[in-house]
């Protein structure tokens, strides 16, 4: 079963120690332990869904309060004025390692596009 391999599933547990930035019964937001950018968080479900492929109708809330928290780290982060960056990841051609549906919060530099 994916959730009993899954580190994002395992670190919801708490079995896997993270800097948690925030948490509620849906979401779980911790820092990157390879930040790209000097704020860079992951907001995960707590619930596994492995990729936005797999997410169906049933996740779209659950997808909305990712996005909301996401938004709320930033905040936190002093990132609201001058701007931050989400990025959800679907699939290894898009760069996607950790197989449960996660959200990037980057921010506190300048970040350029096209990302690369």
């Amino acid at each position: 079963m994916a959730e009993q391999t899954c580190l994002f599933c395992k670190i919801v547990a708490g079995a896997i120690p993270a800097a948690k930035l925030f948490e509620d019964d849906r979401a779980v937001a911790f820092g990157d332990i390879n930040p790209q950018a000097p704020t860079h968080a992951l907001v995960i479900p707590r619930a596994h869904v492995a990729s936005l492929n797999e997410a169906s109708a049933e996740d779209e809330a659950l997808l909305g309060h990712l996005l909301v928290v996401a938004a709320r780290v930033a905040r936190e982060a002093g990132h609201s004025e001058g701007g931050f960056r989400t990025v959800i990841n679907t699939g290894a051609d898009a760069g996607q390692s950790v197989f449960h549906v996660h959200v990037h919060v980057l921010g506190g530099r300048r970040l350029t596009w096209p990302p690369g």
